[in-house]
């Protein structure tokens, strides 16, 4: 009798044009464990076929050198669309070993060099942005938009709707029609964890 041999999934062929930079803020960078976002993104990258660089940082000056290395080393940066960021803070800053700074401190770093980037924070920290906060964030910088959550972690992570959001990137540029096909697909989620974009 001939058995039916299971065929098993190919892994999707990386994308070379498409890139997720993520920045995950740890208390110590010493410390060599693999993170929960690090699992997600290599999900990510068998699920979706979306390669991602994963640093981890401790201060705002590894933060700075990271970031500068991904600009002035990395040839591919002008294909990175999405910089990940998972740190903690509040409405309007960043959290880093107990210090914070907020988004024009970081935007001022960051003068000129996120050009058409999307900055997109986890619910690590809820993202509440007025106005003119945003705006000079991404008059200063170049970013094309900021995106993450109003409600912060709250036993609920946001990292698998992160992996839909990156993965509808992939698929179309508009970051309008990525948001409302995001919404459609998943507008509880959306609405639970206060899915924004300020652009």
């Amino acid at each position: 009798m001939l058995e039916k041999r299971q065929q098993l999934p190919q892994t999707p062929l990386i994308d070379a044009g498409y890139f997720i930079f993520c920045l995950e803020a740890v208390h110590d960078i010493e410390m060599n464990e693999t993170t929960e976002t690090q699992k997600k993104l290599e999900q990510l990258s068998l699920q979706y076929g979306i390669a991602s660089i994963h640093k981890t940082c401790d201060t705002i000056e590894g933060l700075e050198d990271s970031l500068n290395a991904l600009v002035l080393d990395d040839h591919h940066f002008k294909n990175y669309e999405i910089i990940y960021l998972v740190m903690t803070g509040e409405a309007n800053s960043i959290c880093l070993n107990d210090y914070y700074y907020t988004l024009q401190e970081v935007a001022e770093i960051f003068e000129g060099r996120l050009n058409d980037k999307i900055l997109h924070f986890s619910n690590a920290k809820a993202l509440d942005l007025e106005e003119e906060e945003f705006q000079y964030f991404l008059d200063i910088t170049g970013a094309k938009a900021i995106s993450g959550y109003g409600n912060e972690f709250n036993g609920i992570s946001s990292s698998n709707l992160d992996s839909v959001f990156f993965n509808l990137f992939k698929e179309d540029d508009n970051m309008l029609d990525v948001v409302e096909e995001l919404y459609q697909k998943h507008y509880k989620l959306c609405k639970l964890l206060d899915f924004r974009l300020y652009y």
